[in-house]
């Protein structure tokens, strides 16, 4: 079937063909996406998607709206259903208690999420010019409600679009330049590229694929010349080991098993990988990672102090760990905190990170809808009573024997240009995290990508430690140094990347996003004025 047959079955579609369509462009879009990161699939989602609004017709501009509205709605919960259904798996860890409410997050959510394309199909559907610019006020609006997405209500920017293009090292390196955003706002224009072979008459139809073959090229051209083609230099005298324990998520939360989790720590942590490497002598620093214990490490010296006696001198531990805060004058407990900790030799609690960006609904609700929560059954996911409090600012972490670090604390590390601290710039990214809700499901290799992507954007390596994996090293242009598997138990050992130099995005955030969607809308604009000027 020609595509100009395909353009023209989809534009004329109507009722539940429609909507199928619509879902199913939508859901292939998530084959771009990690683990597959088979990211040319980015063309049938966002080719699609202009057919979908050249056929959202209409005789006044409510009906072109609401029939943009819906087509939209449903392209967007394909592609939110087939890249989040993993999220089922969390409310499979206490079956008892979460398992009624997995729709919530396996249908519901996508539901949600969706209302953002669909707003932006039905409110590009009414600026919708003919001709190839169409390709970029689709671009320009999809960026706009990516970044509210990412923003709005706390901001959950997982599987923004722009990461369709990130499953190649070089492919991804223009991220360094404009960031996420930005990349999502050519990952739709290139995309959406081929539409015109449908829908186009003359050799002009072949001028959208033609600029973003050449768009393609240029980015991984520009990854040639900015990725080293040698290793990343380290940074001297630092050896870092990185535990991962592959703990249940039951038995990770259990206090029962607190005892005997540390010690599977400790074991697993003096672990010889080879006669090099044999334990902790030589270890500098050992990392374990977030949430490591069931119980509140600051306040139970017996697991100080036996930590202390499994440290030879001079290795600092860094670990996740809840803490608790100091009780406000009329509260009847202390606050809460999901931290990381540094901890010496001697048992010492040298300083701590408290997590900033919580999870809604995970470890705590939001107040707005908490007490509705809470009255059909429904509490977070984490078994704190109330929830974790929130940390008060994104901080440097001082840790001896390593530079400045910029620690993050789970899912904090998928918010683009939120990810440094204020003042000098780090030298890394410390990530600690605990993907075990999710099983062996795509959603742990999403979020390393999103992690990685994180080092491109800022050039700062990034030093990850999951419970159930993936933990690793990345370097400051993404590339991956060592990396533990997706539900292995082991320990890592491996230098400290240096960071690499400053970024544009680093610098100037996502203000060249910004400009980029001025661009893009103002030759759109451009040139439908010229067309009516010659008509």
């Amino acid at each position: 079937m020609r595509l100009a047959g395909v353009a023209e079955a989809v534009i004329l579609a109507w009722g539940w063909r429609k909507r199928l369509i619509a879902f199913a462009a939508g859901a292939c879009g998530a084959l771009a996406l990690a683990p597959l990161d088979l990211w040319p699939f980015v063309v049938v989602p966002m080719t699609v998607a202009i057919w979908l609004i050249d056929g959202a017709v209409g005789t006044t501009a409510g009906q072109r709206f609401r029939a943009g509205f819906a087509a939209g709605w449903w392209w967007g919960f394909g592609f939110f259903v087939a890249g989040l259904w993993w999220l089922g798996a969390a409310f499979l860890v206490e079956a008892d208690k979460f398992a009624w409410a997995m729709p919530l997050g396996v249908v519901a959510l996508p539901a949600f999420l969706a209302v953002f394309p669909a707003f932006t199909f039905g409110a590009a559907r009414l600026f919708w010019p003919a001709g190839a610019t169409r390709i970029l006020v689709l671009a320009a609006m999809l960026g706009i409600s990516e970044w509210l997405r990412g923003h709005v209500l706390t901001g959950f920017p997982w599987n923004v679009y722009g990461m369709m293009l990130t499953g190649e090292v070089h492919l991804e390196q223009v991220a360094s330049l404009i960031g996420l955003y930005g990349l999502t706002l050519f990952a739709v224009a290139i995309g959406a590229a081929p539409a015109t072979l449908g829908t186009g008459r003359g050799v002009g139809r072949w001028a959208p694929s033609v600029f973003a073959l050449i768009g393609l090229a240029g980015f991984f051209g520009f990854g040639l010349w900015r990725v080293p083609s040698g290793a990343s230099p380290v940074v001297p005298g630092v050896k870092l080991r990185l535990m991962q324990p592959n703990l249940s998520q039951d038995a990770k939360f259990n206090g029962t098993h607190g005892p005997a989790i540390l010690e599977k720590y400790l074991e697993l942590s003096d672990r010889a990988t080879s006669p090099e490497n044999p334990g902790l002598q030589g270890v500098t620093h050992l990392i374990w990672p977030e949430s490591a214990f069931p119980f509140l490490l600051g306040r139970t010296p017996g697991a100080l102090s036996r930590i202390a006696s499994a440290l030879p001198p001079d290795v600092t531990l860094i670990t996740g760990a809840a803490r608790a805060g100091e009780a406000l004058p009329g509260e009847s407990r202390p606050p809460i905190y999901n931290s990381i900790q540094v901890v010496n030799d001697e048992g010492a609690i040298l300083a701590s990170y408290d997590k900033v960006h919580l999870v809604p609904f995970g470890e705590y609700l939001p107040p707005v809808l908490g007490t509705l929560i809470r009255a059909v059954g429904l509490s977070q996911f984490v078994s704190v009573p109330g929830g974790f409090s929130s940390g008060t600012r994104h901080a440097p972490l001082a840790i001896k024997g390593l530079p400045p670090a910029a620690p993050l604390i789970c899912y904090e590390v998928v918010f683009p240009g939120e990810v440094t601290p204020r003042g000098p710039r780090p030298a890394f990214f410390l990530n600690l995290t605990n993907d075990g809700w999710f099983g062996l499901t795509s959603g742990p290799h999403q979020h390393f990508a999103q992690a990685r992507l994180r080092s491109v954007e800022e050039g700062l390596p990034l030093v990850r430690v999951a419970n159930t994996g993936i933990s690793g090293v990345v370097d400051a242009y993404g590339r991956v140094v060592a990396s533990l598997p997706l539900g292995a138990e082991g320990v890592l050992d491996t230098a400290l990347p240096r960071r690499g130099p400053a970024t544009l995005y680093g610098r100037a955030g996502d203000a060249v996003f910004a400009g980029l969607v001025v661009l893009f809308l103002a030759i759109s604009s451009f040139t439908r004025r010229r067309r009516r000027q010659r008509t």
